[in-house]
């Protein structure tokens, strides 16, 4: 199973980028999807998550600002990121869970956002 981010990049505070991330494996296998993210010097975090019957969840830091959501047919997350700040400057890693195969990573894409 292979995950493909992108969507990254280096903006303002206040201003809004959109990650996406295509999965290879079966939309039908997949259990939920959700985007982490890890500051330097920093445990990775959970930052939003969907399951297969579009129920969501964020981390506190990003409620209000950031949506997550997905596209069953074409096996895609996206997370709109929007007011970011400085402190949303990580690299963002995409999760998929799938039935029986596991969890998978994708490679991060890196978000800078400055003062």
């Amino acid at each position: 199973v292979q995950l493909q981010a992108s969507g990254g990049g280096l903006v303002q505070a206040g201003g809004s980028l959109r990650l996406s991330c295509a999965a290879s494996e079966s939309a039908f296998s997949i259990d939920a999807m959700a985007w982490y993210r890890q500051a330097p010097g920093k445990q990775r975090e959970l930052v939003a998550v969907i399951n297969s019957l579009g129920s969501t969840s964020y981390a506190d830091s990003v409620k209000g600002r950031f949506t997550i959501s997905r596209d069953h047919a074409e096996k895609t997350v996206y997370l709109q990121m929007n007011n970011l700040q400085p402190e949303d400057t990580a690299t963002y890693y995409c999760y998929a869970r799938i039935r029986i195969l596991g969890v998978f990573w994708g490679l991060g894409t890196q978000v800078t956002v400055s003062s």
